[in-house]
């Protein structure tokens, strides 16, 4: 039986190819008469349009209808056509949506009334006429004049099935935003939530900020760099994996309120909610904490959220959430609450590997009290976080940029925040102490030489010297703009909010 449906499959692929290939020749064969006739459409180096489609249909009156003197002119891709005779009806697509025209041989003229019956599902036309509502009520322009202005040399996918295909609609968005409009709606929706975004933030007093991508080091993070070479400098280069240590230069030098919508690039694995280059904003604040960032966090997400989406109880993939109302709790109180394992109770660090075992945690023999509460938080805690969780105080072990709390050494003063049981973002009391800071890098590259001995991760020392010139008590929050444009448009998987994902090639 599956012999059989793969034959027909093949079967149905070949007919598929041969109809194709049959389409591809006849728009050419168009294509060279056009040019023939001395009409190629593709000379068309400019066109006047006066009205969108949404402009036309919500500026439009009733004793306006068929005033002639008050004339549009549009512009847009024909996605649909019906010739009835002398006259006939098309919808074309511009940059808000579709509208339809109505076409009569004796107002455009016999010649390009008989060249509009040619044209192809996807040619691009201009259409001068004026705005009358049909005796459907569909508001529609009646063309005057009609002209090419480029030629489809590729069939539109079929109208009732579209474009489904999710791979082949993340390898081809182009024909993706033709024929499904609401992922052109998406893409507004991210465009609008940075603008807000940075609306917010120059509101706030931060200054936006760019710093490089070709960085000159690999740093000792866990994430993985693409590595070039530059030709001129002779030197291999780095696509950067972070903009947090330039920001916080820009701290050191007086600059008090900063931040950067940053492409980052990391040369890891892809799933639903990574890409190997994404977007972030990092922001940094001289003189405030964590605490003070957790605030920012909150009003900020809210902020944002009400005015992309009309409430602060939002939909995401069917669970209802509640963005204006954001707990708090400790990474230790998390764990005691979803592990039941009480971090106080462990005098010792085999107390620790004790209880992890106990839960069936595989932890390494010499794990530290630290590291086992993050193994159990991730074996744990993460998937119970849905509605918007801030956790906070995390152990020195996982936060080498972050400061330690005062009364607690063990820990530092860093949380993250956690929607639907994904990390949103991060955010530090940034660590200003030089001297702690370099022996925190030094340590991180060695543990990272020693899991690799091929990389070529080292410590920026330039950035300790920007520590001993003085970086004041600061702030700072690094969180992920995909993963928050995901969630105010309720879509599934980061390639739906990426115009163009990376892709592998398909092979020839």
């Amino acid at each position: 039986m599956a012999d059989e449906i793969r034959e027909v499959q093949k079967e149905a692929e070949e007919l598929f190819e041969e109809k194709l290939s049959e389409i591809l020749k006849i728009r050419r064969d168009k294509l060279a008469a056009l040019k023939k006739e001395g009409h190629d459409p593709f000379a068309e180096v400019k066109y006047e349009v006066t009205a969108t489609s949404s402009e036309i249909t919500q500026n439009y009156r009733e004793e306006d209808s068929c005033k002639e003197e008050k004339k549009v002119s549009i512009a847009g891709r024909m996605m649909s056509r019906r010739i009835m005779g002398k006259a006939s009806f098309a919808h074309i697509s511009d940059s808000d949506g579709q509208i339809q025209i109505y076409v009569k041989r004796d107002d455009v003229g016999e010649e390009a009334y008989a060249e509009f019956k040619k044209w192809d599902i996807g040619d691009i036309l201009g259409i001068e006429g004026f705005v009358f509502r049909t005796r459907t009520g569909e508001i529609s322009v009646h063309a005057k004049k009609i002209c090419l202005l480029a030629k489809s040399l590729l069939p539109l996918p079929e109208k009732f099935h579209g474009l489904r295909d999710m791979d082949l609609r993340y390898r081809q968005r182009y024909v993706d935003l033709i024929v499904n409009p609401q992922v052109k709606d998406t893409f507004v929706k991210r465009s609008q939530i940075i603008k807000e975004l940075r609306a917010y933030l120059d509101d706030k007093g931060f200054l936006e900020v760019d710093t490089p991508i070709l960085v000159p080091i690999e740093i000792g993070a866990a994430a993985r760099p693409f590595k070039t070479h530059h030709n001129t400098l002779d030197m291999d280069m780095y696509l950067r994996i972070e903009t947090e240590l330039y920001l916080k230069r820009l701290i050191v030098g007086g600059m008090n309120k900063v931040y950067e919508v940053g492409r980052i690039f990391r040369n890891e694995g892809m799933d639903t909610k990574h890409n190997p280059e994404f977007t972030t904003i990092e922001l940094y604040e001289a003189y405030t904490d964590y605490k003070g960032i957790m605030d920012l966090v909150e009003d900020l997400y809210q902020t944002v959220t009400k005015k992309i989406c009309g409430s602060l109880l939002i939909s995401y993939q069917g669970t209802q959430l509640d963005m204006g109302h954001w707990t708090r709790m400790t990474m230790a109180e998390a764990v005691k609450k979803y592990a039941g394992c009480d971090y106080n109770d462990w005098e010792t660090d085999e107390d620790a590997r004790a209880a992890a075992k106990e839960k069936h945690v595989e932890v390494a023999s010499d794990a530290t009290k630290g590291r086992v509460l993050i193994e159990l938080f991730d074996a744990f805690v993460e998937e119970n976080l849905i509605q918007p969780t801030f956790i906070y105080d995390y152990p020195v072990e996982n936060s080498p940029l972050a400061k330690r709390k005062k009364d607690n050494p063990m820990f530092t003063e860093r949380f993250e925040y956690f929607i639907c049981a994904t990390e949103f973002g991060n955010a530090f009391s940034e660590l200003n102490d030089p001297i702690d800071q370099k022996e925190r890098f030094e340590k991180q590259v060695a543990e990272k030489r020693r899991e690799d001995p091929n990389t070529g991760a080292e410590v920026d020392y330039d950035f300790i010297t920007a520590l001993e010139y003085g970086m004041p008590p600061t702030g700072g929050l690094g969180f992920g703009v995909d993963r928050l444009v995901m969630l105010l448009t309720d879509q599934p998987s980061i390639r739906d909010v990426l115009l163009f994902p990376t892709m592998k090639p398909i092979a020839e």
